[in-house]
Order: structure tokens, then sequence, then C-alpha cells
């Protein structure tokens, strides 16, 4: 492949039928034309070996231990309230960054809320965010986070036991053991684990945090929640699904237009938007990283009647989506600790299965650190619909990092929920195949001189 960056006018005609190869070849053949993930590196190996399900449920059961986190609970109380679980919560995340060398910070976030119909006076509500500079393109930005606030039946009552052992003490066990394993990395994009608050109220925290990515100009290209993932045994009657985890992506992206996402349609690009490619990228890194998981990917935004952090981030346009557990137990969520017919009732540890919840972390760890090892997702991609011709032409920009290598461009039939084919076309940044795009979707994605490929970007009718 030539090294060399090539212009925007550049133009390479292929003929696919010659060396196009399914993303279901062999695995010889899939390995000659790089379709896949490459195999896991000796250090993501490494990563996911570290991650200790002893280590998250400790936090759990610590985060359990402040009785409640609701957002109005005391904020000065040094062993009760969320107050108290905010600031372990940030003194657990800077002994994690003591061993960064520098490159991890860690600060409180705090804003004042006004009165709103979950919020009966203006309170202070903190995000606690580890940030880890990225060492090769620190611009390019990856967020995880989990929420610590609490709630019980009644989402006003601030004295009651609220556990919230699943929700969501579970997700921020995740991305405080991420933060813990990923501190001594260099990741070569820039990683936030951020445990944010105020979700329960109406994802205050979480929109606070995004606004002010977006009122930045801040790069995030690819943001994830992970809200109530403690157990794939919800303990309702049900059968168990311990290796799945559910990953809700959204499709025409929430922060677009009516017009604009009426042209996504029109052209058949609602299971096309940056979102999705995220989905898509997530279930090919989770398996072929060997975390022990199946994500099952859903395309809806969220569930019916709930919501989750990473709305805050669609609404600004980031691609973002939430892990959760593959069923829950509503019976458990966001009740009130009690005891009924012999029945403990409440979102208790007791319920969690730390070996479930290191699976998520897992699954998460193989997608950051791919994400951040890869390119960054092509931007500008466009496909030429000026002239009637049965060949396609695609252009985009050129990628700034300095490992890359050049693109790829994938295809997949109309039908068919996954890209099916591939091409390797160079370092260049326009291209013409010999396949007419009114019968299949195209897409793009940039390759690193380690094999690391991005997500794939749709291009858009030009």
């Amino acid at each position: 492949m030539d090294g060399t960056r090539s212009t925007r006018r550049t133009v390479l005609t292929l003929s696919a039928a010659a060396v196009a190869v399914p993303l279901t070849a062999p695995p010889g053949a899939a390995q000659a034309a790089g379709p896949r993930p490459h195999p896991p590196s000796a250090e993501l190996r490494s990563i996911l070996r570290e991650i200790d399900p002893k280590r998250i449920e400790a936090i759990v059961r610590r985060l359990a231990a402040f009785g409640t986190r609701h957002t109005l609970s005391s904020q000065t109380d040094p062993v009760r309230g969320i107050g108290a679980a905010r600031d372990w919560i940030f003194q657990q995340l800077q002994e994690h960054a003591t061993a960064s060398a520098g490159r991890m910070t860690v600060e409180l976030q705090s804003f004042v809320q006004p009165v709103s119909p979950r919020i009966p006076a203006p309170t202070t509500i903190t995000n606690v965010v580890a940030t880890l500079r990225g060492s090769v393109t620190p611009e390019r930005i990856y967020v995880v986070t989990g929420h610590y606030d609490s709630r019980a039946s009644d989402v006003l009552d601030a004295v009651s036991d609220a556990p919230g052992a699943d929700d969501d003490a579970s997700g921020v066990a995740v991305i405080m053991e991420l933060a813990r394993v990923l501190a001594t990395r260099r990741p070569e994009a820039t990683l936030v684990f951020a445990a944010v608050a105020g979700e329960e109220q109406g994802l205050y925290g979480s929109d606070h945090m995004a606004q002010r990515y977006r009122d930045a100009g801040a790069d995030i290209q690819g943001m994830f929640s992970n809200d109530i993932v403690g157990t794939g045994a919800p303990g309702d009657g049900s059968r168990p699904d311990p290796r799945t985890v559910r990953l809700f992506v959204e499709g025409v992206p929430t922060s677009e237009t009516a017009a604009q996402a009426n042209v996504r349609r029109s052209v058949g690009g609602e299971n096309d938007g940056p979102s999705r490619q995220l989905g898509r990228f997530v279930g090919d890194v989770a398996g072929n990283a060997q975390t022990g998981m199946d994500v099952r990917v859903i395309w809806r935004r969220d569930r019916y009647l709930r919501g989750s952090d990473h709305i805050s981030f669609l609404l600004r346009g980031y691609p973002a989506a939430r892990f959760t557990e593959p069923r829950e137990n509503f019976a458990h969520e966001h009740q009130d600790v009690r005891v009924e017919d012999g029945v403990q009732y409440g979102d208790l540890v007791e319920f969690c299965d730390f070996g479930y919840i290191a699976r998520v972390a897992r699954v998460n760890a193989a997608t950051l650190w791919s994400l951040a090892q890869a390119p960054g997702t092509p931007r500008g991609a466009v496909i030429d619909t000026t002239l009637l011709t049965n060949e396609t032409t695609l252009r985009w920009q050129a990628g700034t990092e300095p490992d890359l290598a050049g693109y790829e461009v994938v295809w997949r039939e109309t039908t068919s929920p996954d890209w099916e084919h591939v091409i390797r076309v160079g370092n260049v940044t326009e291209v013409t195949v010999d396949i007419s795009k009114d019968n299949v979707f195209f897409g793009v994605r940039a390759v690193d001189t380690a094999g690391n490929r991005s997500p794939v970007a749709a291009p858009q009718p030009s």
C-alpha cells in the first residue's frame, strides 16, 4: 500500500469482482484482505485479564453502603448520602490517576440545577470525571459513564434507603475499574471515565457534561452509558442469560432536523447513522477480543418509558449508545428496601453478579481500547449522485493520524444488517468502484499501519 498521502482529487478505479472479499470469507482469505478487526493485541489481552470481579464487587458494596445516593440527599454527611459517595469516588479515581504519570486528571464538575419537576429547590449536582489524555491524537475523545445517584420508589424521597446496587452502582463499578486498569496505559486517543449524577431526576449531570463538551467544540467520536449492568439472572423466574449484554443504538440521529431525517430515510440510510456504526463496531470487537460476552445490538435509542445518559450526548450530535443487562427485574429496581411475605425487595447487592459486571467491563475495555488505538472515523464521506452511471464514486476527507495507512470501502445488500464485503483502496480520498450505488449500501473506514480499523462512515448523497 502506498504510504504517500494522496490528494482529494486522486481517483482509483477498481473492478470489485476482482478484489472484493466477503466479510464472511474463510479466515485465511479474510486475513489477507483485512475485512475484520485484527486479532487482539497482547496489550488488549493483558487489559482484559486485569479486570477484577473482586474489585468490582468491592465498589458495588461500598456504594450501596452509603444508604442512599439520591440527588437530593445530604452533600455534607461524611457517611451517608450522595456527597459521601461523590467524595469516595473522587478519592478512588485520584488514586488511580497517580499511576498514570500525569496523563490522567480527575475533576469535580459541579453546577446548580434550577427548580424542575424532580428538583424542588436549586440543587448542586456534581459529576466526577477522570480524563486519560491520548498520546497521539488527544483531541479525539471517547467517553464512558455510569450514574452514581440512586432513588427509592418515590423519586423525591431523599431519606429512605436506596442502595442502588444494580441501578447504577454496577455501571459506576465498570467505569472505575476501567479507569484503574487503563490509567497505566497510553491510548492514542483520549478516554474519559465519568460517574455522573442527577440521572434519576432527569439526566441532569450528563446533560451538563455533554453541553460543556459541545460548547468547547470537543471531537467526541463515541460515548457509552453503562446503566443497569448488574446481572444476567434477574431473579424473576426467567431463564438466566449471563453471557449477553444489550446495546441500544439509535438509527436516525436524534440531533438531525426533520428535513435531514427525511433525506436520510429517502435514500435508505436510517440504519447507517453514526451510532449504528458504533454498535456494529462493538459487536465485532467484543467477539473478536474474546470478552466472554455476546453483544445484543438493539436498534432503538433506549427502552420504552426509560432513558439513560447517552441521550444527553445524542442530543448534541455525538454518536452514543447504552449498555444494559438482558432482562431487568422491575420488582427490584427503584424500590425501597422492604420485606413482603418473607421476600426482600429493593435494589440490593445480593441481586448482582460480579462476574457478569466484569464481563461487561471487558466489553467496554475492548471497545474503548480498539477505538482509541485505531484511526478516527473518516469525515465528510459522500457518495456522488450527480451522474447516471452503474459505477459508484465515494469521497472523504483525509485523516491526520501519523500512522494512517489507508482506507477500505465496505458494502452490503440493502436487506442486510451488517457489512458483507470489503476492498482495500489505498491512501486515497476518492474511489470509483464498479458496483451500482442503486443496489447496495456503501461505507468507508480508515486503517492504520498496525491493522487497526475505525468505525465505518456511511456516505451522504452529494
